[in-house]
């Protein structure tokens, strides 16, 4: 009884991060590949034919099945997010104050750092 009680939330959740991951795509700053692997993590549990509609999707299938298979990232990827990040880092040094502004750079800085250390 508690899986199927909990089969609307995932799903609710896949939907959800599909949806911010489709607006990712037009948006720079918004990551798609990562709300993509949390909606195939969501639809695993709610709905297996939408996760493997996404498993299987051209462009974005591949980078979800290398995450899946070995923690993979791939080196344009990590290019891509690094300099994403590096952008919106200097955005915010420039267009926050003293000590607001070290939170947006210091995030990217360690989750850069845990990028850029991922397999490729």
């Amino acid at each position: 009884m508690g899986l199927r009680m909990a089969r609307p939330f995932w799903l609710i959740a896949g939907i959800s991060a599909v949806a911010l991951g489709t607006i990712g795509i037009a948006l720079p700053l918004l990551p798609t590949v990562p709300f993509y692997l949390l909606a195939a993590f969501c639809f695993a549990r709610a709905n297996r034919i939408w996760e493997q509609r996404l498993l299987a999707h051209p462009k974005w299938g591949p980078p979800l099945q290398q995450w899946r298979a070995r923690r993979a990232i791939s080196r344009r990827a990590k290019l891509s997010a690094l300099t994403a990040m590096a952008a919106s880092s200097a955005l915010s040094l420039a267009l926050l104050s003293w000590p607001w502004s070290m939170v947006p750079a210091l995030a990217c800085l360690a989750s850069g750092a845990w990028i850029w250390t991922r397999a490729e």
